[in-house]
C-alpha cells in the first residue's frame, strides 16, 4: 500500500479528520487531528483509527500501523507539527 491509499481509507471512514500518512509497504505512521478525539481515552482514540482500518489489518495489507491522536488544539503544540 501506499500512504496515499492509507489517507483515503481513512478519510472514508472517519468524518473530521486530518490525517498524516508516512511509510511504505505495510508499515506506516498515522497522525490524525480531528475534534473527534475530544473526551475519548488514548486508547478509545488508537481504537477509533484501528477499528477504520481493521479490513486491512486483517488481510495483511497493513501490517503495522504506529497512531498519534490530538485534538486541533493539541495539534498546535504537537512536536510533528513545527514545520507546518
Amino acid at each position: 500500500m501506499h500512504p496515499s491509499e492509507v489517507k483515503a481509507l481513512l478519510d472514508a471512514r472517519i468524518d473530521g479528520c486530518e490525517f498524516h500518512i508516512q511509510g511504505e509497504g505495510c508499515n506506516f505512521q498515522v497522525v490524525a487531528v480531528g475534534e473527534v478525539f475530544a473526551g475519548l481515552s488514548p486508547v478509545k482514540r488508537q481504537q477509533l483509527i484501528y477499528g477504520a482500518l481493521a479490513e486491512e489489518i486483517a488481510s495483511g495489507a497493513l501490517h503495522a500501523v504506529s497512531i498519534k491522536t490530538y485534538t486541533p488544539a493539541q495539534w498546535n503544540s504537537a512536536p510533528e507539527n513545527a514545520g507546518a
